[in-house]
């Protein structure tokens, strides 16, 4: 069995598939993306791809090597992203061959059932209120909100009690049996970070999310040793080199993205290595089906797994959702707030290809918002 063709979609509203086939006739979905860059991943993959053809897709780990390690150049956003993709694609093509689930070829269970966050957004105190009412309704037992949007270096005394009066209606809507996390998104300062976060900690968030930008995670243990409310981040970090540090300066929830710290195979080396640091793992997933269908096979095989993120209805999704291009949405039903162990072979959904090819280059490329201070300058979104 050989590989012989790889293709890449770009579809709506911001994600990247690709699909590798065999002259088998087995395909393999993944999905390679940095969100507002989709055209430079869909590149590197394209490039990747010339490493593959011909070649048995079974040797996953001698790929995955060859694709991190041929170059000169390693690593960084784009390439790991590109190798994401392609190496969820192979293991997707390798569970099928064989007729088992990704995570059983990865040690097999050791849960039955995952549990997940949604995302909860709103201006106003209300506005979240009724937005944590309405998931609560739905029955998850978390949810995840942004601390601001815009904000200074150093924030005012009436920002930061705008911050925690959302973060209060949130845990009144909850009560004390249900969790709310708060991702800072690297907006922060690490004295912001610190100011903040103490007024959160007696609300008890579950974690505070990249307090800190990922170039400045040498502070982060600086936010750590301020505050007993667990540190996560991890979204902006793409090896288990990227993470090494994070951990020896003591976050307590590490956040791999499936779709752009190098795939499932590093994925699962990265919570192996949180692990020896009494690290929990919640991959990072604001992505589209084939992102969220990896992290839940490393969510049911890993032992140190916390919660799953998942983008279904979240804001960004303007023109297509998670479900909109799967044959099988059932997959991807909650119960009580947790989605179920996927048991069909590979990655274990099945991708709509026709709603995919239709969709691909319908719409432009989605880019960021830039933001500005009011003096002018540059400010982080």
């Amino acid at each position: 069995m050989k590989i012989v063709r790889v293709e890449t979609f770009a579809v709506p509203p911001r994600w990247l598939l690709c699909r590798v086939e065999t002259d088998d006739g087995v395909v393999g979905w993944g999905e390679p993306v940095v969100e507002g860059r989709a055209s430079t991943v869909r590149t590197a993959v394209h490039e990747l791809a010339e490493l593959l053809l011909g070649r048995d897709p079974m040797r996953i780990e001698d790929h995955w090597q060859l694709m991190t390690k041929a170059s000169f150049y390693r690593g960084g956003p784009v390439l790991s992203s590109a190798v994401a993709g392609l190496d969820q694609a192979l293991w997707d093509i390798a569970g099928k061959v064989l007729g088992v689930p990704v995570h059983v070829m990865l040690g097999g269970p050791v849960r039955d059932r995952v549990r997940a966050y949604s995302w909860v957004g709103g201006d106003e105190p209300s506005q979240v209120a009724d937005a944590v009412a309405e998931r609560v309704d739905a029955g998850f037992t978390a949810v995840k909100m942004n601390a601001s949007g815009r904000t200074d270096p150093l924030s005012t005394a009436h920002a930061v009690a705008e911050i925690v009066a959302r973060a209060e209606a949130v845990r009144d809507v909850l009560g004390p049996d249900r969790d709310f996390a708060v991702d800072f998104h690297g907006r922060f300062t690490t004295a912001n970070a610190r100011r903040v976060i103490d007024h959160l900690a007696p609300l008890h968030p579950l974690f505070v999310e990249e307090p800190v930008l990922p170039e400045y995670t040498h502070r982060i243990g600086d936010v750590v040793a301020a505050t007993t409310v667990p540190i996560a981040t991890g979204e902006r970090l793409f090896s288990r080199s990227d993470f090494l540090p994070a951990f020896q300066a003591g976050i307590a929830v590490a956040q791999p993205d499936l779709s752009h710290a190098g795939g499932i195979s590093e994925v699962r080396r990265i919570a192996a290595l949180a692990e020896t640091f009494d690290v929990l793992l919640a991959p990072h997933c604001p992505l589209g089906p084939i992102a969220l269908a990896a992290s839940l096979q490393i969510a049911c095989c890993v032992p140190n797994f916390l919660i799953q993120e998942q983008s279904i209805g979240i804001h960004y999704n303007q023109g297509a959702d998670v479900l909109d291009y799967l044959i099988d949405p059932d997959v991807f039903t909650f119960t009580d707030g947790f989605l179920a162990r996927p048991t069909a072979p590979g990655l274990g959904i099945t991708v709509d290809e026709r709603a995919v090819r239709d969709a691909d280059g319908s719409v432009p490329d989605w880019r960021g918002p830039v933001w500005r201070h009011p003096d002018g300058s540059f400010a982080e979104w």
